[in-house]
């Protein structure tokens, strides 16, 4: 367990003590409703301000002007869901008890080159001509393609799968399950109506602080690479094919599919089940709402919806029926229209 006195920690936030306890130990983070004397929580909007009087935390981390609020031991901060998010890396254990070696189950091909410090568990197989940089993780189970790269401080976590070729960069974490290179869904028909595969020629590469969810998959490029840029984060069961570039700092949430050649632009969000079609631009600043499906580019930054809320049954059902009937209605407003202008 990793302890910390709440001055190292205001310290570490560079954040305001409203104490007189700084040397308070503090051994976790927890809600505000859960949290013990021993633990730090956190004030993230005004809709937990209710739960403040019964908080039974050692110290809450809370704006400047919500001070007043609290009458226990407190660090004041100007973010602090920000400052809670810092604080979750001082108290995560994930990795204290992994055993910096190669497993002798592990399968390391010719001409692997391992960084310092690295840690490859059991029935890992990494091919020919890898490069791994130093103090990086392989989970159990992955499998690591050849001529693949990956940079320093990586953690791939059991049971990923990185095609070949790939090229990923430093401080990347990689969760279980996801697919990294696999073929883009290429297929060209004959004249029989028959597919022709068409073999996926180009790679995929990952930059720099990049966070990649569980079962989640990026396709190579055709003839140009997939590319996601620094510090982009994907969520749990995304789909991104092939030559779709997503731009910096660009996060996507669970269930979204971006279909072939998508440009995303920088600092873009995409809720839950948001879908794309191929071959367009979103630009930079873009932020699509839960279920959007997004059919031609988008240029100018802001907020972007569509799809409709859950109504009643039966409401739905007389919606949907109108919905049918729309261009017939668009068609008779017309037409009286028309015939009120002679």
């Amino acid at each position: 367990m990793t302890n910390y006195t709440l001055r190292q920690l205001a310290d570490y936030l560079s954040a305001d003590i409203d104490s007189s306890n700084a040397g308070l130990t503090i051994t976790g983070i927890a809600g505000l409703t859960t949290a013990k004397s021993d633990q730090i929580s956190f004030l993230s909007g005004p809709s937990y301000l209710k739960y403040l009087p019964q908080c039974q935390a050692g110290a809450v981390m809370l704006r400047p002007e919500d001070a007043a609020r609290y009458q226990g031991a407190k660090l004041l901060i100007d973010n602090p869901y920000l400052a809670y998010a810092r604080l979750s890396k001082l108290f995560d254990q994930s990795h204290d008890k992994i055993e910096r070696s190669v497993h002798p189950s592990a399968v390391i091909a010719k001409g692997v080159k391992l960084g310092k410090n690295i840690s490859v568990a059991a029935n890992a197989v990494i091919d020919r001509d890898v490069v791994i940089g130093d103090d990086s993780i392989i989970g159990a189970g992955c499998y690591i393609g050849p001529n693949v790269c990956i940079g320093a401080r990586a953690q791939i976590a059991a049971n990923a799968s990185i095609y070949h070729s790939v090229v990923i960069g430093d401080d990347v974490l990689l969760h279980s399950g996801c697919v990294i290179g696999a073929d883009g869904f290429g297929f060209a028909p004959d004249k029989d109506n028959r597919w022709c595969k068409i073999y996926q020629l180009g790679s995929v590469i990952i930059g720099d602080r990049v966070e990649i969810g569980a079962s989640t998959t990026i396709d190579r490029g055709a003839l140009e690479d997939t590319v996601i840029c620094d510090g982009v984060k994907i969520d749990n069961q995304v789909h991104i094919a092939h030559n779709c570039r997503i731009g910096e700092n660009t996060a996507i949430a669970a269930n979204c599919g971006l279909a072939g050649s998508t440009s995303i632009g920088r600092n873009c969000t995409l809720a839950g089940a948001v879908g794309i079609v191929g071959h367009i631009d979103v630009t930079d600043n873009v932020h699509i709402t839960g279920m959007t499906m997004v059919t031609k580019s988008i240029t100018t930054p802001g907020s972007y919806s569509s799809g409709s809320s859950a109504i009643d049954t039966r409401e739905w059902r007389k919606n949907a029926v109108r919905y049918n009937q729309l261009n017939e209605i668009v068609s008779r407003v017309k037409a009286l229209e028309n015939d009120r202008n002679k």
